[in-house]
């Protein structure tokens, strides 16, 4: 879900060219929801080998990130560990909402109705462990880092930008900025092109940088966190009724301490404890982030068990050379 306040955001149009030479934190959760959300058969069903196993996850991983590698973008993979006890709420709202959608995708089918199978089919997505785990084991054998965080992943990739390790967090939710990552970066890795009412336009990376948005906006960060709440967060989902961006901003800035803002508002949550599970987020700071040479054979090997042809095999392998990657010797 992350956080609904960007509409009120500052940000600007970035090219790969000013990421060449960039480390960044990847929120692999949210990417790899991207790729099972948008690569998909005509009925709106996830693509599956001859096994029934879903592959979307590694048809999105195998098209896009090469991609970004042969741009000399240097990526590291982040993923969730186990969730706040907050975040439960949430959870069980999208488990629901899956629930009612797998209800009206199977109503669909029985009518032979493509569009609506279309439509539901894409409301359903799981991200169960097995497709976690074989987006590691493929990232790996591509020669990128994977970090596994205790907690949110955005937390943990936020941590690691502001230590200078990374130069961004890449994630399409706005929560890194909360966690205080310094930049932000969104539409990097999903389609370049996008089917708007009947035509095409174009989708370009777009860069947040923390310190222009509070300067921006007039707050600092600890404003922004309760602006945050006041919208409402994948730990108080919903946040105070008929409180949008526009209104939060305006009482964080009227109010300025959490306390003065919160007994002027309705609100039905307990927001010391989401303000708490955001500040004492747990983190891991001795992570290492090493890139490596891919692993030719493995990428293989993972793509053969899942029925990827061999025509698309070489030509990824072709692309993972080193004599095909003219920036690769500056990796390692």
């Amino acid at each position: 879900m992350g956080v609904a306040i960007t509409s009120i955001l500052p940000k600007k149009e970035i090219t790969f060219q000013e990421l060449q030479g960039k480390k960044l934190a990847i929120d692999s959760s949210n990417i790899i929801y991207q790729f099972l959300a948008s690569i998909r058969q005509m009925d709106g069903t996830p693509l599956r080998d001859q096994n029934g196993n879903i592959t979307s996850h590694l048809v999105g991983l195998a098209a896009r990130v090469p991609n970004l590698m042969e741009k000399n973008i240097k990526l590291a993979f982040v993923f969730d560990g186990k969730p706040p006890a907050l975040k439960a709420e949430e959870s069980k709202r999208r488990r629901d909402l899956k629930e009612k959608a797998q209800e009206k995708y199977d109503e669909a089918k029985e009518k032979k109705d493509s569009a609506s199978m279309s439509k539901y089919s894409r409301q359903t997505i799981k991200l169960i462990p097995e497709i976690k785990e074989e987006s590691k084991e493929f990232i790996e054998a591509l020669g990128l880092p994977v970090i596994q965080a205790p907690s949110e992943a955005e937390a943990q990739a936020s941590y690691m930008a502001e230590q200078g390790d990374v130069f961004a967090v890449v994630s399409q939710d706005i929560d890194s900025l909360i966690y205080s990552t310094p930049i932000l970066i969104r539409n990097l890795t999903v389609a370049s092109k996008r089917r708007v009412q009947g035509s095409y336009i174009r989708i370009n990376p777009e860069i947040y940088n923390l310190k222009h948005v509070l300067q921006t906006l007039g707050i600092d960060k600890e404003q922004l966190l309760a602006l945050s709440i006041l919208v409402g967060t994948d730990f108080n989902p919903g946040g105070v009724f008929r409180v949008g961006p526009k209104t939060a901003l305006k009482l964080v800035k009227e109010h300025k301490s959490f306390e003065k803002i919160f007994t002027n508002v309705d609100a039905e949550f307990d927001w010391k404890a989401v303000y708490s599970t955001f500040r004492d987020m747990p983190l891991i700071k001795d992570y290492k982030l090493n890139w490596q040479k891919p692993n030719l054979d493995k990428v293989e090997d993972i793509l053969q068990k899942h029925d990827f042809s061999e025509e698309r095999i070489n030509r990824l392998k072709e692309k993972l050379k080193e004599k095909k990657q003219k920036n690769l010797d500056n990796w390692f």
